[in-house]
């Protein structure tokens, strides 16, 4: 074939093109890459997650705040610009997280955990459980501290735990006219504050990470003592359920509660998820050997991802595992033995049991909703660096406030937790820093500041409307979210008050047996005086 001049032109001008447009691409990659907002490491970098939580608590509308929060999130980092906006929301939010392999593994779980209870729910296990349990729990002060033992045994994993208790323990506090308020903040306060002082959970994996020479888990155990916060929390949750006093929004939830109204206000968004028809074939072990088989199967799952069935120790394997494959193995596995425990009993049939896989997924899809949110929210205050602002902050209190370091960064990590949700990743920005600045200096205030991490991390998480154990504990309870986060953050920022004051004691004594002691006579005493001026109102 013969190419004359002309076409021999064409084909020049088409490779010259080419380079360009491939030339022109490289260098808007590297231009990208190299991309830096303005706002970047500035305070402006938390003011997206604050103005989605003010939002949410003024309109008591969660979705829109959390979008509002994305939106403002984006157009910082864009600079205002309209498709930077756009393309940041898209791309760097929603895409970014739905394609985050942890991400999917926890929604994975999620849905195979809804569609677990819905199968529980229509075999009639959860009723016979109800029934059973009506004999043995005949107050709304057993049931309470029912839902609490259960949320305490249930120590492996935050997630886990909060939809596990919950589907357990709801129709029994719904007998015993608990309001759905109440119920979720019961497996709340038993979601994080306990997996944070358990040795044996992902928690405790996620915290030793961050220490070096193969200490994390040894240095953990050490701060257990001094988690204030997680261990205030049981506490509170234990004195208010036996003195049978609540105050703020949640003493008119629990009133309404007594007079028929679990919800007090109208949004219900779980109000359809429950079984409608009881099958009377149900018996109490088509709820606990359902619910003792994802036990097992989750631990069997997080522990093979650590490495336990490659020779690591079962400590080792804890430590090293991912708890998001981990729960999405176990819980799969245990579906399956699920359906088939009820195809052979007879209490259901293979086409009733399919009924429930989308039957459960709908009944999650608030949660993942939420979550899918709030994960984007994150991943706006990660692209204008909150990180770098929070590092240089509290790098710049060391020094003569020695001392009074574990309060601050007890109140840091409450504000960090708080704004962004996440726990997780309130340890990974602060316990590097703290380790610097205690490590060689003094090794005691050291696992102090550590415990104050934790125990502050814990806090904005249990206070924030965009964490995701705060909407799991809202999924689990069938609660509409606002009216969990209001009625909770009062307990939450009572509690906090006290160990702020008790971290300062434990600066100075660097005593657990002093500074301990010391909170819980401060908690009774403020219980006792907010409890007096309910009495008055």
């Amino acid at each position: 074939m013969r190419f004359s001049k002309k076409n021999i032109l064409k084909v020049l001008s088409a490779v010259l093109v080419l380079v360009a447009m491939m030339s022109m691409t490289v260098f808007a990659a590297e231009e990208a890459a190299e991309y830096v907002p303005k706002m970047y490491g500035t305070f402006w970098a938390l003011v997206p997650p604050l103005v989605a939580i003010v939002l949410a608590l003024i309109t008591k509308e969660v979705y829109s705040s959390l979008f509002v929060g994305i939106l403002v999130g984006a157009l910082f980092y864009s600079g205002f610009n309209f498709e930077g906006t756009i393309t940041h929301i898209l791309n760097g939010g929603l895409i970014a997280v739905l394609s985050d392999s942890y991400n999917v593994g926890i929604l994975i779980f999620l849905v195979v955990l809804g569609s677990m209870v819905a199968l529980m729910n229509r075999a009639g296990g959860s009723a016979a459980f109800g029934e059973w349990a009506s004999k043995h729990i005949k107050s709304r002060v057993g049931a309470q501290l029912a839902t609490i033992a259960l949320g305490v045994l249930i120590f492996v994993d935050d997630y886990f735990n909060c939809l596990t208790v919950g589907s357990v323990m709801r129709p029994i506090t719904d007998k015993h006219n608990v309001s759905r308020a109440k119920l979720s903040y019961l497996i709340d306060a038993t979601a994080a504050p306990v997996c944070i002082i358990a040795p044996v959970s992902s928690w405790a994996a996620a915290v030793s990470s961050y220490v070096e020479d193969g200490k994390g888990l040894e240095v953990f155990i050490k701060a257990i003592p001094y988690n204030f916060y997680a261990l205030l929390t049981i506490a509170m949750m234990i004195i208010l359920v036996v003195m049978k006093k609540d105050y703020g929004p949640m003493k008119k939830h629990e009133k309404n509660a007594l007079n028929g109204d679990l919800f007090t206000t109208e949004d219900r968004p779980y109000a359809n998820a429950e079984a409608k028809e009881v099958n009377t074939k149900g018996r109490v072990i088509d709820l606990v050997i359902p619910i003792a088989v994802l036990i097992v199967c989750c631990v069997i799952g997080m522990i093979y991802t650590g490495g336990f069935f490659s020779g690591a120790n079962f400590i080792e394997a804890f430590s090293n595992c991912d708890a998001s494959v981990g729960l999405a193995l176990g819980s799969m596995i245990a579906i399956v033995i699920t359906i088939i425990l009820y195809l052979i009993r007879r209490v259901l049939n293979f086409s009733e049991c399919m009924a429930c896989i989308p039957e459960g997924f709908k009944a999650m899809v608030p949660a993942i909703l939420i979550l899918t949110f709030a994960w984007s929210l994150k991943a706006m205050t990660d692209s204008l660096g909150a990180t770098v602002f929070i590092d240089t902050t509290v790098k710049s209190f060391a020094g003569g406030l020695m001392n009074f370091l574990p309060a601050i960064i007890f109140v840091i990590g409450c504000v960090i937790s708080f704004a962004t949700g996440t726990s997780w990743g309130t340890f990974g920005i602060l316990i590097p820093i703290v380790i610097a600045v205690f490590g060689e200096v003094d090794p005691q205030l050291m696992i102090i500041g550590i415990s104050a991490c934790m125990a502050g991390a814990v806090c904005g998480d249990h206070c924030s409307p965009i964490s995701d154990t705060t909407i799991m504990a809202s999924a689990g309870g069938q609660c509409n979210h606002v009216n969990h986060v209001s009625t909770q953050l009062p307990y939450a920022i009572a509690v906090a008050a006290v160990s702020f004051v008790t971290y300062i004691v434990a600066g100075f004594t660097q005593s657990a047996w002093v500074s301990l002691p010391v909170g819980l006579i401060l908690l009774i005493g403020v219980l006792w005086i907010l409890g007096k001026k309910e009495e008055k109102e």
